[in-house]
């Protein structure tokens, strides 16, 4: 196993699919950092050699923000939004959704699971 940018990359699988399991990096991105690195992107992690390897991490550090640089970036940006008081702020700050969806009936994902109103039970009733 591999490990590039403090995560574990699997060794059975080509490596054009085993970076998109970086954060930051799709498959899109990873064959570009492949070819980059001058290495076949769907040669299997476990025959590259030590060299291929810092040729990987040095594409990836010269053409992707990645792992926990991007989240850093993500929620700088979140909360510019939400201190300006706009619109999408607003959103982000009430946890709904943030680009148009509709919400009375679908959003569940940034809503929660749904919150039932609790009915009180009656009395018991004296015999």
């Amino acid at each position: 196993m591999a490990r590039i940018a403090g995560i574990e990359l699997p060794g059975n699988k080509a490596v054009a699919i085993s970076l998109t399991r970086i954060y930051g990096i799709g498959r899109k991105n990873a064959v570009t950092i492949a070819e980059t690195a001058h290495v076949d992107p769907w040669k299997k992690m476990d025959q590259l050699t030590e060299e291929d390897l810092i040729n990987i991490r040095q594409a990836i550090d010269s053409l992707a923000t990645v792992e926990g640089d991007l989240r850093r970036v993500i929620t700088a940006n979140k909360k510019r939004l939400m201190d300006l008081g706009c619109y999408r702020g607003l959103r982000h700050r009430r946890g709904l959704p943030v680009r148009g969806q509709r919400t009375s009936t679908n959003a569940r994902t940034r809503k929660g699971p749904r919150r039932t109103a609790v009915k009180k039970k009656k009395a018991a009733v004296a015999k």
